[in-house]
């Protein structure tokens, strides 16, 4: 059973973000730092992905663990109420996120997924990006 009323819960869920969260934020500092110069949420790209260098044709995304069910997570636990909603939710949100994945690769774009987990241990990051934007790397 929710601790809070139906409202509330509305309330509460109507302030979480999908752009500017923090885990992003880490990863836009940590780009920044390396000197890397980006574009933020191309909607014309599929997915809109989070970070993208454009000349390098490479796209970051950035995702939540609890919304984009990370494995293994800890993060990605699903609610005990209303879990057939959730898990039906999460469901789509998992396939399209292999959708845009699927897209921009076969449009020749390499693509990277950082999650919000990584995150909290930002100094990973720089390295991470720096492999990810070698022309060289696979």
């Amino acid at each position: 059973m929710d601790i809070l009323t139906s409202a509330e819960r509305s309330a509460h869920m109507s302030r979480i973000r999908a752009r500017n969260t923090q885990p992003e934020m880490v990863v836009r500092q940590a780009a920044h730092a390396l000197g890397l110069r980006y574009r933020l949420h191309r909607k014309d790209l599929p997915g809109s992905p989070d970070l993208v260098f454009l000349g390098r044709r490479r796209a970051i995304f950035v995702h939540g663990c609890y919304w984009h069910r990370h494995s293994g997570c800890r993060l990605a636990y699903t609610p005990k109420s209303n879990t057939a909603f959730w898990e039906a939710k999460f469901e789509r949100n998992v396939a399209r996120d292999k959708e845009a994945l699927a897209a921009l690769e076969a449009d020749g774009w390499r693509t990277a997924v950082i999650w919000e987990c990584e995150t909290r241990r930002p100094d990973g990051i720089p390295e991470r990006l720096r492999s990810f934007l070698c022309k060289g790397a696979a």
